[in-house]
């Protein structure tokens, strides 16, 4: 069974070690990686994990008709090693696959899904924890308060990745599911719990069913905040979806839940731990993540100087963890959205 990850980099090089070494720890065979306009030498680190074999590295360079992400998945639909994995997953570096079944492992979850061809992995929101400053920690230490399970709202709380066995069901990749299925396809798509999702999940959706808690088997650990000061690098990179709005306080409010504690992705870490280890050991890699991690503090410097950048730090500072909303008012968001959708719909008369 190979399993193969497939990921669009920027100035992700403080980050990159981690996420590698939990992964191929939990399972995950080979990477594709494309990278774009790096200045922190996350290019010069794929380029030394693919002479090391952990990795396949594309150099992506603009221009792009619609962001390098939708570029490189196009690239990535006649990569060889998408030709020759059987399970394939898109998904980003503040992302870990959280594995709850056995030793934790990819081999787990598929060999409890055999009937499955596509397994949502629905996030679990991580917040920020009230951490300001950035520090060369690793993310699955340092931030463990999430969202509680079945928020009604925000429905991006219920966004998911898919693991997608390759079957010839769909034509294309796509960043949350996979695109154009194939006449007369009728691939199985399961939840995160195991629970069988309906037929329409075969064409569309983007989120499991908001109102029950999909992470029994597995969950997606998205840690898209971090520290107070590494959210202002980030709404400075912007975003590699153009088809999405940039990173703002929007966004954050909408994924700083610190409810629950959760630190279940530990159980991993004799795994991980002396991978990531070794990766750090290796003379190449572990000068380019400490130049990586220097990149990151002077650009942290460097936009504080600046006052937009200072004046979004400000805010963060006085803004409290997102609290979640109440059944009532999650359910009067929902019925807003439902209005708004069905009015966009409706032919105008």
């Amino acid at each position: 069974m190979n399993i193969l990850g497939i990921s669009c980099m920027k100035n992700e090089g403080a980050f990159l070690l981690e996420w590698i070494a939990h992964h191929r720890a939990i399972g995950m065979d080979h990477f594709v990686i494309y990278s774009n306009d790096c200045e922190d030498g996350t290019d010069l680190m794929l380029d030394r994990l693919a002479q090391m074999g952990w990795l396949s590295h594309e150099r992506n360079p603009g221009p792009w008709r619609r962001g390098p992400q939708w570029e490189a998945l196009l690239r990535a639909d006649d990569h060889p090693a998408q030709q020759r994995a059987d399970w394939v997953l898109v998904f980003d570096v503040d992302e870990f696959v959280n594995i709850h079944l056995g030793a934790g492992r990819f081999s787990d979850l598929i060999a409890a899904l055999p009937d499955a061809d596509a397994i949502a992995l629905t996030w679990r929101l991580f917040g920020n924890n009230g951490v300001i400053d950035y520090t060369d920690t690793p993310v699955t230490d340092c931030f463990d308060k999430a969202a509680p399970p079945a928020m009604l709202w925000p429905w991006r709380a219920s966004l998911f990745k898919t693991l997608l066995r390759r079957t010839g069901d769909y034509r294309k990749l796509g960043v949350h599911r996979p695109r154009g299925l194939t006449q007369g396809a009728a691939p199985r798509w399961f939840d995160g719990a195991g629970t069988p999702l309906p037929d329409l999940y075969q064409k569309n959706r983007l989120f499991t069913p908001p109102d029950r808690n999909c992470w029994g088997m597995v969950q997606l650990n998205h840690y898209a905040l971090g520290a107070m000061e590494n959210y202002v690098v980030k709404c400075d990179r912007g975003r590699a979806n153009r088809d999405v709005g940039g990173f703002d306080l929007s966004y954050w409010v909408e994924r700083n839940f610190c409810q629950d504690e959760d630190r279940s992705i530990q159980r991993t870490a004799p795994l991980r731990g002396p991978l990531y280890q070794s990766l750090l050991d290796d003379p190449v890699l572990g000068a380019l993540h400490a130049q990586a991690v220097r990149w990151r503090h002077e650009k942290i410097r460097s936009l504080l100087r600046e006052e937009a950048p200072r004046a979004m730090f400000g805010r963060l500072l006085l803004t409290p963890p997102t609290r979640p909303l109440s059944k009532a008012d999650a359910q009067r968001m929902l019925r807003l959205a439902h209005l708004a959708q069905t009015s966009q719909t409706k032919p105008n008369l």
